[in-house]
């Protein structure tokens, strides 16, 4: 019967030989429910703020689910819950909308943008932080206390769903995957309750939420671990195009060299004529070498200086820094756009690959990408939690990220097949593996399976199936 509900709710169904006007009076049915049992906004399309509440940070995403629900509390989780599970309508939870690489199609999307708020206890370094939070809240909030959390490269991504995909982030090689500085989640799952997920408490679902991305429930809080940190050696120098070739091949050479206390990336940037780019960079093919430092500043110059003598840089704004302004490392867009990326894992590389990568990606070469990265990994991403985690990608040596010019025309054909064209010659150096975070949505074929170890794999599907037995939270590759 459960299955049967959820065709008719979600698909609306000829093929069920249920019409649409039943399907139509089931949704009517299912908000009038909602309405009287949650205390923030049910929406169905024909309501005003039904857009809004529903939009993408991608906005090249346009999401078409048959009713949203914005969450206010963990009370109104449980009730959502409940609710859908009775008529047996799937749930999509939607934060800040960084992690919507594919649309969200009929059931309903819960958006978790209303729980806000974080609580710093600096005694135990813990910040208790609401599902709808942002990077920047947490930093600012523990910087107040000479404490930091490992967050993601841009502090605009929505604290969540980042953590449960994994996290590689600007301190990766020093503090590892930010989920392994996760400490605790309080989540609605399909049973209706709202339970924690702990070492202690639940450790199999606290396992699969820390790497294992969806299909779980609704987090609506999780606590995370901070560390001692005011102030790094760190930033970002811009080499212009002639330079690059060099920059490349030292930039590699010298990640060998890197104690585990320094975490960098090299990425090729072509960027725009518009106002808002630095004048030295605007219209120019550039090489940026981004750099973090945990320690002395006089030996994170040390250890800095082989790239300063690669030759001269458009930009040097590598130096010490507040540990609080960690964005400015990569300096990524704050504001919602179009967007098309696509990532995977490297195993080592040497002049070979740079060889090869520089052919297929370099400053004369014609490809319709705005960025493409190396970042640096190892040191204590390699190194899981004591108690075990779900996060895929631990054996990678480096990472391969590539984001699309944001022009949604290009989206569907243009760029997948230009980056199978730049990926194919540096297949050799392509791990087997990935991690979720880097995989596109897991639009391409076999993205989700290789996101993970097989055995993470299977035991992931164990855990949403005890916890999720009829799937009200589908999780996977877009159908």
């Amino acid at each position: 019967m459960f299955v049967f509900l959820q065709r008719w709710i979600v698909e609306g169904v000829e093929r069920s030989g249920i019409s649409e006007q039943h399907r139509k009076r089931g949704i009517v049915t299912l908000i009038d429910n909602l309405r009287g049992r949650l205390a923030g906004p049910v929406l169905g399309p024909a309501d005003d703020d039904f857009a809004t509440e529903i939009a993408a940070w991608n906005t090249a995403n346009q999401h078409t689910p048959e009713v949203a629900v914005g969450l206010t509390s963990e009370d109104d989780a449980a009730a959502l819950v409940r609710t859908a599970a009775e008529s047996g309508t799937p749930i999509r939870v939607l934060a800040t909308g960084h992690g919507s690489a594919t649309p969200v199609t009929g059931g309903i999307l819960a958006t978790t943008s209303r729980l806000t708020g974080v609580t710093i206890d600096a005694e135990n370094r813990i910040a208790h932080i609401a599902a709808g939070c942002r990077w920047a809240e947490v930093v600012a909030a523990a910087a107040e206390h000479g404490l930091a959390p490992i967050t993601g490269a841009s502090d605009t991504v929505g604290c969540i769903g980042y953590t449960l995909g994994g996290g590689l982030g600007p301190l990766a090689r020093t503090y590892g995957f930010s989920s392994d500085w996760a400490r605790g989640f309080r989540i609605a799952v399909a049973s209706g309750e709202v339970v924690s997920a702990n070492a202690t408490e639940n450790p199999d679902l606290f396992w699969a939420l820390r790497g294992g991305k969806g299909g779980f429930g609704i987090v609506t809080s999780m606590d995370f671990e901070l560390v001692e940190l005011t102030t790094l050696y760190g930033g970002s120098v811009f080499f212009d195009g002639p330079e690059i070739g060099a920059a490349v091949s030292t930039w590699v050479d010298w990640t060998k060299t890197l104690p585990e206390t320094a975490t960098s990336s090299a990425v090729i940037l072509r960027l725009p004529p518009l106002e808002f780019i630095p004048e030295p960079l605007r219209g120019k093919t550039v090489l940026s070498v981004r750099f973090a430092f945990v320690g002395d500043p006089a030996e994170g110059e040390r250890l800095f200086q082989p790239i300063r003598d690669v030759g001269a840089t458009l930009i040097d704004a590598v130096g010490e820094m507040p540990a609080s302004a960690i964005a400015t490392i990569h300096n990524d867009p704050k504001d919602p756009g179009p967007g098309w990326d696509r990532g995977m894992l490297l195993n080592e590389i040497d002049a070979e690959y740079v060889a090869a990568f520089l052919a297929a990606a370099g400053p004369d070469q014609q490809v319709p990408f705005v960025a493409i990265e190396i970042r640096h990994l190892g040191g204590a991403t390699r190194r899981d939690v004591p108690e075990g985690s779900a996060v895929g990608g631990r054996g990678g040596a480096y990472t391969l990220f590539m984001v699309g010019v944001p022009d949604p025309s290009l989206f569907e054909k243009v760029l997948p097949m230009a980056a199978d064209a730049l990926v194919e010659p540096l297949r050799p150096w392509i791990a087997a593996e990935n991690t979720v975070n880097l995989a596109g949505g897991l639009t391409v074929p076999g993205s989700y399976e290789a996101s993970w170890p097989a055995e993470t794999f299977s035991r992931l599907a164990e855990v949403r199936a005890a916890y999720d037995p009829n799937m009200l939270f589908p999780y996977g590759p877009p159908s």
